[in-house]
């Protein structure tokens, strides 16, 4: 028997609270569905760059990992979060403010389930 998976909008408390005790700047810009939402986290360096993240399952390791969605001009990463929005409603997007790219997707906890 598998664990239970945490709902959407308890994790995206959790990484926001994280993200907050590291002094990285979050914003949640669009609210997904509150059980079983999927989330995107785009870190914006401030100086036009940007990287989306998007969970997609692994079939080699048979668990979720985070992958590099989008990385380039931070319109453009935009662009194609917001057609992903459009496709899935239930999305949830997280946008992080961080000169050094932070994320801390790959610490325990985060970088996989």
């Amino acid at each position: 028997m598998s664990p239970p998976r945490l709902t959407a909008g308890f994790w995206v408390a959790a990484y926001l609270r994280r993200l907050d005790l590291a002094g990285i700047p979050a914003f949640v810009t669009a609210r997904g569905d509150e059980t079983a939402g999927a989330v995107a986290v785009k870190v914006a360096t401030l100086d036009g760059h940007a990287r989306a993240y998007s969970r997609r399952w692994d079939l080699a390791s048979d668990a979720r990992r985070w992958e590099v969605l989008a990385d380039g001009p931070e319109r453009e990463v935009d662009a194609l979060l917001s057609r992903e929005r459009q496709r899935d409603p239930d999305l949830w997007l997280i946008e992080i403010e961080d000169r050094a790219g932070r994320s801390l997707l790959e610490e325990d906890g985060l970088s996989e389930g």
